[in-house]
């Protein structure tokens, strides 16, 4: 049987993590995450990493394997997945690929453009000029080095920004010059599996497991982080509302707020990225044994 990579994606709190390790268990085969903010090591509660429990169940891969001090791009990734995977297939020809990353499960299934590294002075300066000069700043230098770019990124996303301002400065070429887009032929094949549920049940979902996670101790987390808050790894939903919080820029209570309103824009956004993909199989989250029959039947495990 060809090596296969199922690939669970769906929007934040619809359900992965508990699905994905079923499927694991049933298949017997390993986890590999795609959740680029389970990568640090220091972001566990804010970012709804395993339990130690299902991570002891199933053999993960990049979870927790990096500090937020440490720099990671979907380019990095898709080479560092792309070289474990032949020893995951060597034990089990079917690997499970879970999470909610668009780009970086993109980077696995159909390569990215072979983007130069960044010195980290470079990228400091621009994380810098984020904090001098605010986003607007950041919009302005990129106006200027890659109007290209410029027209096409999201201008409400520092990181995407600062990453292409890092390229234009590194090479002296714009951003846009070094995204070809060219699909990349892979020596496995690629099954990928969507999990949905209604609007209403998913923002329940996310309003609850917020909840939680202040419960559970995020509050705490996210205040062991604070002077680290300019890193890019931070500029995250769940610890850039509590940081306005300790900067008394806003109550306790509104950050819970935002981080809600917030978590539940971005489970809108990662669903608005992958409908534009056709490829492309929809499960209501709940329909787990309907999922496991429909790898089985494509794999011709029957």
């Amino acid at each position: 049987m060809k090596n296969s990579l199922i690939v669970l994606l769906g929007p934040t709190g619809v359900g992965k993590t508990d699905i994905s390790i079923d499927i694991a268990r049933h298949f017997n085969c390993e986890i590999i995450s795609a959740d680029s903010r389970q990568f640090f090591r220091e972001m566990k509660i804010g970012t709804a990493v395993p339990s130690e429990k299902q991570l002891s169940e199933v053999k993960h891969h990049f979870i927790g394997f990096l500090s937020v001090r440490d720099y990671i791009s979907s380019s990095i990734y898709e080479k560092e997945v792309l070289k474990i995977l032949p020893g995951i297939f060597r034990k089990n020809n079917i690997a499970i690929m879970a999470g909610g990353s668009g780009m970086y499960i993109n980077a696995v299934c159909e390569g990215i453009d072979d983007i130069p590294d960044v010195e980290p002075v470079i990228r400091e300066k621009f994380n810098q000029k984020y904090k001098e000069d605010g986003i607007e700043g950041l919009r302005i230098a990129l106006k200027i080095l890659d109007p290209v770019h410029y027209a096409q990124v999201d201008l409400k996303n520092p990181k995407r920004i600062i990453r292409a301002l890092e390229i234009c400065e590194t090479t002296g070429l714009p951003y846009s010059s070094f995204l070809t887009r060219q699909k990349r032929t892979r020596d496995f094949e690629i099954i990928k599996i969507g999990l949905q549920r209604s609007r209403l049940e998913l923002y329940e979902r996310i309003n609850r497991r917020v909840d939680i996670m202040v419960a559970d101790g995020l509050e705490d987390e996210a205040k062991s982080l604070f002077e680290l808050r300019n890193l890019n790894a931070l500029n995250s939903v769940g610890y850039k509302e509590f940081f306005e919080y300790f900067e008394g820029k806003i109550t306790r209570d509104k950050a819970i707020d935002f981080i809600k309103r917030d978590t539940r824009r971005f489970a809108k956004r990662q669903m608005t990225w992958w409908a534009r993909e056709k490829d492309i199989r929809w499960f209501e989250a709940d329909e787990k044994d309907l999922i496991i029959d429909f790898i089985t039947s494509i794999l011709n495990l029957k």
